[in-house]
């Protein structure tokens, strides 16, 4: 990696260590505290929550990097602004429906998190425009591990499977306080006074995003909550649990290096001067993780029965084998997370969401299979298998992409 990008990338990761070691420290602590079917309460409607708050701002937030100018980028801060209330709104129809379901009364708290979650990722798209890491960092750290005291704290007062929602919720507001800062031009209060002409200018300016990513991260993200739903609906809420843990805890690794990576890779690639260069870097950034995602996977697959149930307790047992059957999707999707923004640096949103659409579908026949012939252990290395193929596929097409752009789209 350039040193550019390896010097940002290791500002991020000096919070995000301390922010993803606490929630691993104090994993053992919380399964303690709340039971299996707590925690499968959680993940449905935190993953409820993330399906809408990532479509919240349309991706215009991921526009923001792109957009080079101060006006410019004022007018794209007031246009996700206004859709995120937007979608906020709506979010309280979807938390009505829930609420009146079955083991999901907490859905009154569904608006609150899609609020969370989305100004989190679009005040971090801001200040990824301005390269402003030491804020992302310490913002990392009070999202990340805020989270998990506050579950602990909750966890002891003895809330319930709601401690487990607030607690994100109430740190993602924090994080969004230090994002917000500097204002765009013209400050906070201007943004909403921006004339719906020029917004509907930049709308169609970067289209690209809400037409083709918006989509993409939509079925991204609705993989996640319609694995939790099929995993409910088959075995039962424990189960949900169960398979919620060990990916909270198997993508912890990802979600610090990859987050901090990508917020780092992609002002990098969008200001690379030849397509060789484009492609050096992605190649470098490449091998760089496989190096550091080989290790991982193997100790997934030799002890991590062991180190889960010595880590959360015995009634916590089977996530250890779904820790080894997942090893080599982990692996893959290690590599893979970061390397999501190259995608969006290169203008190619119509191929990647054809091929999230592909993906979805074998992600899901493997997750069906091993269900249908193993249960919940079977589900796991159901999913590996299937993946393994497709993310091998997405890795080589990165590797020698041919059609790099060199500037911001008009």
């Amino acid at each position: 990696m350039r040193a550019g990008l390896l010097r940002a990338t290791l500002t991020l990761l000096t919070g995000g260590v301390l922010a993803h070691a606490l929630p691993l420290l104090l994993g053992p602590l919380l399964t303690r505290l709340y039971t299996p079917g707590d925690f499968g309460q959680y993940a449905l409607l935190w993953a409820v929550s993330t399906n809408l708050a990532v479509v919240a701002c349309a991706r215009y937030d991921f526009a923001l990097p792109l957009e080079r100018t101060s006006p410019g980028a004022a007018l794209l801060m007031a246009l996700c602004a206004r859709l995120l209330l937007t979608v906020t709104a709506a979010s309280m129809l979807v938390a009505v429906v829930l609420f009146f379901r079955p083991g999901l009364a907490l859905a009154w708290l569904l608006p609150a998190g899609v609020l969370a979650i989305g100004a989190t990722q679009w005040l971090t798209l801001w200040a990824t425009r301005a390269q402003r890491f030491g804020p992302l960092s310490a913002a990392r750290l009070v999202y990340q591990g805020g989270s998990a005291v506050l579950q602990v704290l909750l966890g002891l007062l003895k809330v319930g499977p709601a401690g487990l929602l607030l607690g994100p919720i109430v740190a993602a507001l924090g994080a969004v306080w230090l994002l917000a800062q500097p204002a765009p031009q013209g400050g906070w209060r201007r943004i909403w006074r921006q004339p719906l002409p020029r917004l509907r200018a930049m709308a169609l300016r970067h289209r690209h995003f809400p037409l083709y990513n918006t989509p993409h991260a939509f079925m991204g993200a609705l993989q996640d909550t319609l694995t939790l739903v099929l995993i409910a609906v088959w075995i039962g809420d424990a189960a949900a649990g169960f398979w919620a843990l060990a990916l909270r805890y198997l993508k912890a690794p990802s979600t610090l290096l990859g987050g901090a990576l990508s917020q780092a890779l992609y002002p990098q690639l969008v200001q690379t001067r030849s397509a060789d260069q484009a492609r050096a870097l992605v190649r470098r950034t490449m091998l760089a993780l496989t190096l550091l995602a080989a290790p991982l996977a193997a100790l997934l697959l030799l002890w991590g029965p062991g180190l889960f149930a010595w880590a959360f307790g015995e009634q916590w047992g089977d996530t250890g084998a779904l820790a080894r059957g997942l090893a080599l999707y982990i692996g893959l999707h290690f590599i893979a997370s970061p390397l999501s923004v190259v995608t969006l640096a290169w203008h190619a949103q119509p191929w990647a969401l054809r091929l999230s659409l592909i993906g979805q579908v074998v992600f899901f026949a493997g997750l069906a299979a091993g269900l249908h012939l193993g249960g919940l252990a079977g589900a796991a290395w159901g999913v590996s298998a299937a993946m393994a193929a497709y993310f091998l596929y997405y890795f080589r097409a990165l590797a020698f992409w041919s059609d790099i752009p060199h500037e911001s789209p008009v």
